[in-house]
């Protein structure tokens, strides 16, 4: 029995036994870790020496290269400014500002000094030609929309960061195949997309929005840093061998400098991370917030929340804000903000935050016609074509007129009522909020007061008769009219 519980069985299974369960178990795991270091391993493939010359000759920047730059600089301009994102891709796989960037992760990764100067010096000219370029076509094109393609580039969030940085990978690991693999290549410049943030800033700046020009830039750093960082990871990675100087002195120099621009160049590749992370985390609960409390909220009448015109300013680490705009010819009830205040702060991102709510005059028409404005300011960038633009101005005219119909011509009513009520000595207006629990309702009510030494009897009829009138006037079957004693 004992002899049986050793032997494996006609399948090749241990029969129970503790010692060859453990074996077995043991083979199994190795053999797991041999298909996974066949499956993953890139080390046996790498043609170091290729690698690095390939890399370092793309980083000069003359000659064809400058042109190149030039040429993809015009077209990414024209395709964000038509919005055009075939145009854009294309300016995206001729441009040349990867070179340099590679450059400096390599170099900081051998301790490579000269590499590592050449990458910045060419970087730097690469940038501000191409910025420079953008600003010129910009500011001397005619036509500068803000289309979405622009617009899209002025606000970076953790995805460009992700983004960026396994593009990076796939970057690197790529250029260091034997045979490298080109659609790789050309896939990694169009996700990184170098180029339109570039052109973002020179639109920017061309139009006078340094919001613009900042989000942007803000954007390319991001992508640039992120990059060079994932490319001083793989040559690690991959051992490649580092920069040796027959001078002991200047070899330790140059490999203690090349290790504080590394750190420097990771130290804010961390915080960006982490403060666009937040900022992430930070718009992700504030949708959230509106989503679940203030969209179902249903307003009175003709009152409504105006999604597009809706702010969500972060502060990076200080207080921010939610602005919520409403129009509507009531107001939103004290306790209702006071409910949203408690809500809001249910959602750890947001208890610091001022939640301030921006609602439509009663009396103002030039409000209404404020609000109208911004929302087209808003919702242009949204748009692909002046047809869809003019439509949405259209529908939103139109309901701010039906808003302002209904408002109350205090002035004009208040002169003709006295031209034709002679006993009368003064007249108030005001709106009266009233409710029978299942809805609320707006009430227009006109206090009077007349003459003194007016019967009883005239008081009232007279009273009847400016009622009358002023539901005819304005259209308004709901209009009272109260009289005041004196």
């Amino acid at each position: 029995m004992e002899e049986n519980l050793k032997k494996k069985d006609d399948k090749g299974f241990s029969n129970g036994n503790p010692e060859n369960i453990k074996r077995d178990f043991k083979g199994l795991l190795g053999g797991v870790g041999v298909f996974l270091k066949d499956l993953l391993d890139i080390r046996d493939n790498t043609d170091q020496e290729a690698t690095k010359a390939s890399i370092i000759a793309d980083i000069p920047f003359k000659g064809h290269t400058s042109w190149i730059l030039i040429c993809s600089i015009f077209i990414a301009s024209v395709g964000l400014n038509a919005n055009s994102t075939a145009v854009v891709i294309g300016a995206m796989l001729i441009s040349p500002l990867m070179g340099p960037i590679l450059g400096v992760g390599l170099s900081l990764a051998t301790n490579d000094i000269d590499t590592l100067r050449r990458s910045l010096k060419n970087f730097a000219v690469m940038v501000v030609l191409s910025v420079f370029t953008a600003f010129l076509f910009f500011y001397f094109f005619p036509l500068r929309d803000e289309s979405s393609e622009l617009l899209a580039r002025t606000a970076p969030d953790i995805r460009d960061v992700l983004i960026a940085f396994f593009g990076g990978l796939a970057l690197v690991i790529a250029r260091a195949k034997k045979g490298t693999i080109a659609s790789v290549i050309f896939g990694v410049a169009i996700a990184t997309a170098l180029m339109p943030p570039l052109c973002t800033v020179g639109f920017g700046l061309a139009i006078g929005n340094f919001g613009y020009a900042t989000g942007a830039m803000y954007l390319f750093t991001i992508n640039t840093i992120f990059i060079g960082l994932a490319t001083f990871l793989v040559i690690k990675v991959l051992r490649f061998p580092m920069v040796r100087y027959a001078n002991s002195q200047r070899r330790r120099f140059i490999a203690r400098m090349a290790s504080i621009v590394a750190i420097l160049v990771m130290i804010p590749a961390g915080f960006t991370f982490y403060d666009v992370f937040q900022e992430s985390l930070f718009r992700k609960e504030a949708k959230q917030f509106i989503a679940n409390n203030i969209k179902p909220y249903e307003l009175p009448g003709e009152g409504r929340y105006l999604d597009n015109l809706t702010d969500i300013a972060y502060a990076h680490g200080k207080d921010g804000y939610i602005e919520l705009v409403f129009m509507g010819s009531e107001s939103i009830p004290d306790n209702v903000v006071a409910t949203w205040n408690t809500q809001k702060n249910n959602y750890v991102k947001l208890r610091n935050v001022e939640l301030k709510i921006v609602q439509g005059s009663k009396n103002l028409e030039l409000d209404q016609m404020k609000y109208v404005n911004e929302l087209y300011e808003t919702k242009k960038a949204e748009l692909l074509s002046k047809e869809q633009q003019i439509q949405v101005l259209k529908e939103e005219v139109g309901k701010m007129s039906k808003i302002a119909a209904q408002q109350i011509p205090f002035q004009e009513i208040s002169a003709e009522a006295k031209t034709n009520y002679e006993n009368l000595s003064n007249l108030g207006f005001a709106y009266t909020i009233t409710t029978d629990f299942s809805k609320l309702d707006t009430i227009p009510v006109f206090n009077v007061q007349w003459k003194k030494g007016l019967s009883s009897h005239q008081k009232t009829k007279d009273t009847q008769k400016l009622t009358d009138w002023l539901r005819l006037r304005l259209k308004n079957a709901k209009i009272q009219v109260r009289e005041e004693k004196i």
